[in-house]
């Protein structure tokens, strides 16, 4: 899939991640090129790409990641909120790379469930994925991203925000507002289950 190509669904995403890990064979994947691949102006791709790198196995369990794709996601929500057409990151987190061998094998396991999950998806409920509504999914993207440092060390709850992320840039990207509802609910329930376990 071409850099110039937009992305549409979870099988798009991945195989603009496995173009980019066939590039750079046997060495890193940095955010900034994955970026290049899929766009520097669309919130859905990046937030799904947020959401997929903390669920995704051998990557999203590396310490210190999910408080990289805070920082990333946080970026990203307070830039749409403030009108940015076009999102910026810091060097240093452009840099940030991935091994391209766990990259693909992370991709070659979440290939099945993506083929399952991009059947389910469709545009419906355009309310909840246009207009002013976008700006209340940035607003719950940025309440996600500062929680989780806190849930790297809370057992399962940074999978629950991944699933939040992940869901709110397919409703994006697929104009699915029953998915962005969905996504809603998880987000609350992950912010109720950290706030119980922090107090």
């Amino acid at each position: 899939m071409g850099q110039h190509e937009a992305v549409t669904n979870l099988e798009q995403l991945l195989d603009c991640l496995a173009e980019a890990a066939e590039k750079n064979r046997n060495g890193k994947v940095s955010i900034a090129t994955i970026m290049e691949m899929i766009g520097h102006r669309s919130f859905g791709p990046l937030l799904l790409l947020a959401g997929l790198v903390i669920l995704a196995p051998v990557i999203g369990d590396i310490p210190g990641v999910p408080t990289i794709m805070a920082f990333f996601v946080l970026l990203m929500a307070i830039q749409l909120l403030l009108g940015q057409q076009h999102f910026w990151l810091p060097n240093w987190l452009q840099e940030r790379a991935i091994d391209s061998d766990k990259l693909s094998k992370a991709i070659d396991w979440l290939r099945k469930p993506a083929r399952f999950i991009d059947k389910l998806i469709q545009p419906r409920l355009l309310i909840l994925v246009s207009g002013k509504a976008k700006y209340a999914i940035a607003s719950a993207a940025i309440m996600i991203a500062l929680l989780l440092p806190f849930m790297e060390v809370i057992p399962f709850s940074a999978n629950a925000a991944g699933i939040a992320l992940l869901a709110f840039g397919l409703a994006l990207i697929a104009r699915d507002g029953v998915l962005a509802l969905l996504s809603f609910v998880v987000t609350a329930l992950t912010v109720g289950f950290i706030g119980t376990s922090l107090l």
